[in-house]
């Protein structure tokens, strides 16, 4: 029977979606603390963009991808904890992820909840970890919080959207059409602005009855950074994890202190998840909420792992709601 060689999805130069390759690539045994995964599907997140536009800099040729889930068919030394046959996920910052089989270390796997499909379970690992970051270590939401949640359609705002409201917190998302605001509503969202044709901070400010919010969640970058700073009451927390418009310009200090001591910052999940015994515990509370309900699953669109490059164009175009996965 003829063997079919493993595929990946390679990055040889930086640029637009079009620069996204099909390639066999022979993948090897697993070396120590290793385990072989053969994909049944990977997913699609903003970061992947930034790793093959050069917004992120990386050795080239690259994989990208950040997260999958697949089942273990080889296991490498020193490895406790796992068998072959084992479905597992991860959630990583070094790509690799856009691949028929792959390698990756055995302390980032997260064994997947028999309540988890691999559709979901591929979609949601990498963006439920992000969010459980945000909303429970950088700003605790709860009882009494009122947040705001940028591009609240999207696969992290609306688990962001779910998670606030769950934990007691009033929850103003924006978006950029109607359909979309129909989405964040059922999502999550209290309160939806359309920030094509509103201000949002100004709507903020009518929404809270110039209370302004406690944080705000913005992944959006630089379209959004200064109305997010104009949104927070004094001593209030701005929250930058992303860059879907673009790179947040600099800003002097200043426009913290005047406009009430805010507070600003930049986190990245492997400072949050920088231990397998960190992960295990966002990923279980992340798992716990979708099995209790209190998070629901975004829809979730599939491609081709031959078509990364129509669903880069589609995650870049700001159009889709929800995830994208990629079938391999």
């Amino acid at each position: 029977m003829e063997t079919v060689m493993p595929k990946v999805v390679t990055i040889r130069t930086h640029g637009g979606p079009d620069v996204l390759g099909l390639e066999e690539a022979a993948v090897g045994l697993p070396g120590e603390g290793e385990l072989r995964i053969k994909q049944s599907f990977c997913g699609v997140n903003f970061i992947d963009t930034y790793f093959r536009s050069g917004l992120y800099p990386v050795a080239l040729p690259f994989v990208p991808g950040q997260e999958g889930v697949g089942v273990i068919t080889e296991i490498g030394a020193r490895v406790n904890g796992f068998k072959i046959g084992d479905r597992v996920t991860y959630a990583t910052m070094s790509g690799g992820g856009y691949a028929s089989e792959r390698i990756i270390p055995a302390d980032a796997a997260i064994r997947v909840p028999d309540f988890v499909n691999d559709h979901v379970g591929a979609a949601v690992t990498m963006k439920g970890l992000t969010a459980q970051m945000l909303i429970r270590q950088v700003y605790k939401a709860g009882p009494g919080t009122t947040m705001l949640v940028h591009a609240a359609a999207g696969g992290v705002g609306s688990i962001l959207a779910q998670w606030g409201t769950h934990l007691g917190a009033t929850v103003i998302g924006t978006v950029g059409s109607p359909d979309k605001a129909e989405f964040a509503r059922e999502y999550g969202c209290h309160h939806v602005i359309d920030y094509a044709k509103e201000n949002f901070a100004e709507r903020v400010k009518q929404i809270t009855g110039g209370r302004m919010c406690d944080v705000v969640y913005d992944g959006v970058g630089k379209v959004t950074a200064i109305g997010s700073l104009d949104s927070l009451k004094p001593l209030g927390t701005f929250i930058s994890y992303g860059n879907a418009s673009g790179p947040v310009e600099n800003f002097g200090l200043l426009e913290l202190a005047k406009r009430g001591s805010l507070f600003a910052t930049r986190p990245m999940m492997p400072h949050y998840a920088s231990t397998s015994e960190r992960r295990s515990i966002m990923a279980d509370e992340f798992f716990a909420a979708l099995q209790e309900g209190a998070i629901k699953p975004p829809p979730i669109k599939e491609y081709a792992l031959a078509d990364a490059a129509l669903a880069h164009r589609e995650l870049e175009s700001r159009k889709s709601m929800g995830c994208l996965v990629l079938a391999t």
